[in-house]
């Protein structure tokens, strides 16, 4: 039986991924919602701040992500159903786990309902189909996908008539397939919302295909590609932003082009700085861990309220001495941070004992 050698693993990408993941945890985390920097907050409805880049990085991380686990396989030998049964099961567990968070906060947290859709949910579904062009397809049809996803789902938001809040084909149908289970509902008028919305994942595929093709670029160090390619992607995002606006709740095509050309520039940067010139791979203790991170922090969102301890900490331990000189937003900012930290030091001592939890 032949062996199968481990994927070369490029530190900067771990980089990426944990700075990513620490992101989300900065901006998903306050200690209180009612005060919260502009640049840490999304974009009402149209737009694109610093904290609506964030998920489009990490998914976009994931694909480059699939390029450099699973290509290497398939080039030295490995069986493709076994790497399919892998990506497949692999995408079970973080639907699954998606969808037990959601179970959990519906269940002990008062006024909450049970949500379908989620991040992880997203997460698990485009890694799975990111897989399976990555092991049955050649990369032509990688981009041929790309641009049918986002033609095709322009062309659908168009159909819609609208891209208001509520009105729009994502949303509507939302409404048809989730009903009320979602993360906004309007009682008096039925209407739904989700910012990860079903149909909207089909521009999600996209942002995790570009990462996939950014991976086989990073792999082979063709890196003025992965500049010019940045580069491009935010000047056609840009221009067709003046037709379909920026929207990262509808995960608009204009918005998966910005976003994933701002990604591709951020690759290059970390690939420079921590592959080629060797320095430290600030953010990778998050990135080996990045699921177990991510939902670690889910599970504390819901445990804290339930148990009624959120407002007590923050208000005893933050608000009450840093915001009578540092103003409430800087007490919120400053239990985010402390909560990374917290996150950082559980990271840190899994990867210290060799701990990595592949959900």
């Amino acid at each position: 039986m032949n062996s199968v050698a481990r994927p070369q693993r490029f530190a900067s990408v771990d980089a990426l991924r944990g700075l990513t993941v620490a992101a989300m945890l900065l901006v998903n985390d306050p200690g209180t919602w009612d005060h919260v920097y502009a640049p840490l907050e999304h974009a009402e409805w149209n737009g694109c701040t610093l904290t609506d880049l964030v998920f489009p990085f990490f998914l976009f991380v994931m694909g480059a992500s699939v390029a450099l686990a699973i290509l290497p396989r398939l080039q030295q030998g490995a069986a493709p159903n076994v790497l399919r049964n892998a990506a497949l099961w692999r995408a079970v567990r973080i639907i699954a786990l998606g969808l037990a968070i959601n179970a959990l906060a519906a269940w002990w947290l008062p006024g909450r309902e049970m949500r379908w859709p989620g991040v992880l949910q997203r997460i698990g579904v485009c890694f799975a189909v990111v897989s399976l062009f990555a092991i049955y397809t050649p990369k032509r049809v990688w981009w041929i996908a790309i641009v049918a996803l986002l033609g095709g789902y322009a062309l659908l938001l168009m159909s819609g008539g609208t891209l208001a809040k509520w009105d729009n084909i994502v949303d509507h149908v939302d409404g048809a397939v989730f009903g009320r289970y979602v993360w906004d509902h309007n009682a008096a008028t039925g209407q739904v919302h989700d910012p990860e919305g079903l149909l909207a994942t089909l521009p999600s595929i996209a942002s995790s295909l570009i990462g996939l093709c950014a991976g086989v670029w990073l792999r082979e160090r063709r890196t003025q590609t992965l500049l010019i390619a940045g580069v491009i992607a935010l000047a056609l995002g840009w221009l067709w932003s003046q037709w379909i606006p920026f929207n990262k709740n509808l995960w608009t095509p204009p918005f998966v082009l910005w976003t994933a050309g701002w990604a591709m520039l951020a690759l290059l940067a970390c690939h420079k700085l921590v592959d080629v010139r060797g320095w430290p791979p600030i953010g990778r203790r998050f990135g080996v861990n990045a699921i177990a991170a991510y939902a670690g922090s889910e599970l504390m969102q819901v445990t804290l309220p339930a148990l009624r301890w959120q407002d007590p900490i923050y208000n005893h331990a933050f608000a009450s001495w840093i915001a009578p000189w540092g103003g409430d937003k800087f007490a919120s900012l400053a239990y985010a941070i402390v909560f990374v930290a917290l996150w950082w030091a559980i990271m840190w001592w899994m990867d210290r004992r060799k701990i990595y939890l592949k959900i």
